[in-house]
């Protein structure tokens, strides 16, 4: 693992959203973390707290690297970390159901997504791969979104469906096994088809979903769907049911994180080019009670909670008119309501998650160039 030596910048990249599909796709599926500024200026740029004495308090590692599309990411009972990698999408398009309308569609399918496990000496093995994954018009991959344990089993959130090319497997909730075999548990697809929103944005309009985060809370699986703003309840056995419906009271407003700490705390990212400080970290009861609980973020693809009970909120890109390279961070609520900046000048991160030492992982990268790498922050 390689060390980066951390140093204090104010400077922050401004481009385009037209430079940031540009910089999608216009990388070489070649080219490797060594060979991409962008992920390096991680290890020459950062922004992270310091004591009294101006001493830097985290180290950042670059924990692994090489990894397609890395998106959610969790701890196994087995103290393994498990990756969802999004994969490179396909070549398959298919004109037999609804096609999510231009410039995002229409999608090409295939089966390039995976779930890589990594030991805690860094070292990746595959535990299933050629899942379905798929790539929009803008160059956008989805596939497996993220991952979760309920006690020693692994589930996993794949975003598919025939509207990405992919008509053998809905969006859904699959269980996987040891051995790499898998199948579905929950059709997501089939859910979103039955069970419409009140206000669904029609200009954004995705028939099979995008949905990101997945998490346990008490041996049920919970996710947030951002197209329509869903936030749903999947059973081990497949029954899907609705928290709440965001669109009813906020709009489009695109909540696409969740954490559980008492309650349900939603991150939205809102809609392209991305407005700083528009978007807010939601409280949701158990019984889908909702209110506003802190605002003034920007592009929230992440939210956690460590052992001290603050908050992390991971933002894909901190700046007016982004998404932009190198302008994502981690930003701490402390319990007196202060802010540190943990880590910045990251690259369109996608995830993060606590290890079982204390540690924040984070998937870098997970939006392109199309290989990304983790990261390992340890508080001194």
């Amino acid at each position: 693992m390689k060390k980066f030596n951390i140093q204090i910048t104010n400077e922050v990249c401004l481009v385009s959203l037209v430079f940031f599909l540009t910089f999608l796709v216009s990388c070489s599926k070649e080219e490797s973390v060594a060979d991409i500024p962008e992920l390096q200026a991680v290890s020459l740029h950062g922004n992270v707290p310091t004591d009294k004495k101006g001493n830097v308090n985290v180290t950042v590692t670059e924990f692994a690297s090489n990894i397609p599309s890395p998106r959610g990411l969790k701890f196994g009972p087995d103290g393994y970390l498990y990756v969802a990698s999004a994969g490179t999408g396909g070549t398959t398009l298919l004109t037999s159901c609804e096609q999510v309308i231009p410039p995002v569609g229409p999608y090409l399918g295939g089966n390039t997504s995976s779930i890589l496990k990594i030991s805690p000496a860094g070292v990746i093995t595959n535990l299933v791969s050629q899942l379905p994954s798929d790539v929009n018009a803008l160059g956008f991959t989805m596939g497996v979104a993220d991952i979760e344990f309920v006690e020693n089993q692994l589930y996993a959130l794949l975003d598919a469906g025939c509207s990405h090319g992919n008509p053998d497997y809905p969006t859904s909730v699959i269980k996987v096994n040891n051995d790499g075999s898998w199948s579905v548990v929950a059709n997501i697809s089939d859910y979103l088809a039955n069970n419409p929103v009140a206000a669904p944005e029609e200009d954004d309009f995705e028939p099979d979903g995008t949905l990101y985060d997945l998490i346990n809370v008490r041996g049920n699986l919970y996710s947030v769907e951002p197209n329509r703003g869903d936030l749903i309840k999947i059973t081990t056995d497949g029954t899907i049911t609705r928290v709440l419906d965001f669109s009813a009271q906020y709009g489009h407003n695109v909540p696409t994180s969740i954490a559980f700490h008492g309650n349900f705390y939603v991150g939205n990212l809102r809609t392209f080019p991305l407005v700083k400080g528009s978007s807010k970290i939601f409280k949701v009861t158990p019984d889908g009670e909702v209110k506003i609980w802190a605002e003034d973020f920007t592009g929230i693809l992440g939210v956690a909670f460590d052992a001290q009970n603050r908050m992390y909120v991971l933002e894909t890109s901190a700046v007016d008119n982004g998404p932009a390279p190198g302008t994502g961070r981690v930003v701490r609520l402390n319990n007196d309501h202060s802010r540190d900046v943990i880590i910045d000048n990251l690259t369109f991160p996608t995830g993060m998650t606590f290890g079982p030492e204390g540690a924040l992982y984070i998937s870098n990268a997970g939006f392109g160039p199309p290989v990304g790498q983790i990261l390992k922050v340890e508080f001194n």
